[in-house]
């Protein structure tokens, strides 16, 4: 991801021969686009998110079939998880390169050919005679899938100034993240309900195929030094003029690119408590999620009898929470802008701290609380729901949804410029604790038995909870003895400005 707090452009520039912007009002400038333009690309990207999330779950719930069709066993192993293996540890490695790839040639075709090659590669899925097949093709299908989740982020920073409308699109967004995750295995019992698992993969190219058009058409160029580029090259055309924008003057060599998208992120990941502290703490949530689509299967099948696709429909609790979750963000949005009036350290602008409200409750009483409350209501004398309730009200999903969120607008805030660079770090975390935890979540269920497994992870929860306590208190002190943080210079609107 890239720093979301830069401008797009100046307005006005002195250099000759440089292009830039008609003014403050030029509509050309993705952040004048109107309002129903603005939510009109926001919603979509946000939704592209959810759906293409759904490409790397929804075969879970159909380990079973695809265990008979080439003769895999999970006996001793979960074999059947290596293509969601190689998708999300695709997924950490792919966005390091391909979204500074995606800003520099353009978001609209970038995103096009990479939407076009999610496509491609799910097609040999569908068809596929080997196991090979699948767990290569898909290491294709989770690079472009996270690349496309990823670019969001920079779209909706693209087009929105500070304000609510940026806050809740970011919380929007997270949503389509994790909610597009616990959703795939719904979509996928269902599926295998009624018919094969090929046919989990033939809807996704259907669906994906049907939005193609839709994307292609509704998704305009945001990137401004992109946009302004173009502009200068039509100029030069047209009339003649020697003109160009800015960027085209500006050299960037390999080593630049390679130091801006792995060595800083690398490097704030090993020095930065803040990065690696909140990327753990992400981590964590995304790879619970991607934990229960193993461990709810082996929880309900055995206590419950139930088959995958009642255990798949057990997913839907976690979903609700999110939904919960989304909906309160709107409070947390609320008490953020607030706090721009008791800010002392820079008057007008919203404390940085006050984005972790409502996780610390969030983590503590539904994450970690939920956590052992569906540990220890998992007995077959207690009816199914009394667990699930758990995953849902109880606020597993919630606690996930307001964790994830914290850290991601918290970073935005307090590392500002470098932002970019402190989210890669914790996203890579995050893909990577995705790949390998749910890889020891059979054995951690066989050997430790239900309720102690999901203990543990209540144990880690409640561990990591202290994490956003700890910025909380000191987060005033610890942004003053970061280097990045010190250098990070983040003009802030007004609490009455912005975009509402």
């Amino acid at each position: 991801m890239r720093n979301p707090a830069m401008e797009p452009a100046p307005t006005t520039d002195s250099k000759a021969g440089s292009i830039t912007w008609d003014g403050p009002d030029d509509p050309t400038n993705p952040f004048n686009f109107s309002q129903a333009k603005k939510w009109r690309v926001t919603l979509l990207a946000c939704f592209m998110t959810f759906v293409i999330q759904i490409n790397g779950t929804a075969m879970t719930s159909a380990a079973e079939q695809i265990n008979e069709s080439f003769h895999i066993s999970d006996e001793s192993f979960p074999h059947s998880y290596w293509p969601v293996f190689s998708w999300t540890l695709s997924g950490a490695a792919a966005p390091m390169l391909g979204l500074p790839l995606m800003e520099h040639f353009g978001v609209r075709w970038s995103y096009m050919m990479l939407y076009a090659t999610l496509i491609v590669f799910t097609i040999p899925q569908a068809v596929a005679q080997n196991y090979a097949t699948l767990i290569v093709t898909r290491i294709f299908t989770g690079g472009c899938s996270a690349t496309l989740a990823n670019i969001t982020s920079g779209i909706l920073s693209d087009i929105w100034r500070d304000g609510r409308a940026k806050s809740f699109g970011t919380s929007l967004y997270i949503w389509g993240l994790l909610a597009g995750l616990n959703t795939g295995p719904i979509i996928g019992s269902a599926i295998v309900h009624y018919t094969t698992w090929r046919w989990i993969f033939y809807s996704q190219i259907a669906f994906y195929s049907a939005m193609f058009p839709i994307v292609f058409f509704s998704l305009p160029e945001v990137r401004p030094d992109v946009i302004l580029t173009r502009r200068a090259r039509h100029l030069r055309k047209t009339q003649n003029l020697n003109i160009y924008a800015e960027t085209e003057t500006q050299r960037t060599s390999l080593g630049e690119i390679l130091r801006e998208t792995i060595i800083r992120p690398t490097r704030m990941l090993c020095t930065e408590a803040v990065v690696f502290s909140f990327g753990m703490w992400s981590a964590f949530c995304i790879g619970t999620a991607y934990m229960f689509t193993q461990s709810i299967v082996q929880v309900y099948a055995d206590l419950y009898n139930w088959d995958y696709y009642l255990t798949g429909l057990v997913q839907s609790a976690l979903v609700i929470g999110e939904i919960i979750g989304l909906v309160a963000s709107l409070g947390q949005d609320e008490l953020y802008f607030r706090s721009a009036r008791t800010n002392k350290e820079q008057p007008g602008a919203p404390i940085p701290e006050s984005r972790l409200y409502l996780s610390i409750p969030a983590s503590f009483i539904g994450l970690a609380g939920g956590l052992f409350y569906f540990a220890w209501k998992s007995y077959p004398s207690i009816p199914w729901i009394v667990p699930t309730i758990a995953l849902a009200l109880a606020l597993v999903g919630f606690g996930m949804f307001c964790s994830v969120t914290a850290v991601t607008t918290y970073i935005l805030d307090a590392y500002a410029k470098y932002a970019a660079s402190a989210i890669a770090g914790a996203a890579f975390l995050e893909n990577v604790l995705a790949a390998f935890l749910p890889l020891a979540t059979q054995s951690m269920y066989r050997t430790l038995g239900f309720h102690w497994a999901s203990s543990l992870l209540g144990f880690l929860a409640l561990a990591l909870s202290f994490v956003p306590v700890v910025l909380f208190v000191f987060g005033g002190k610890i942004r003053e003895k970061s280097p990045f943080m010190g250098e990070s210079v983040y003009v802030h609107e007004e609490v009455g400005g912005g975009e509402a």
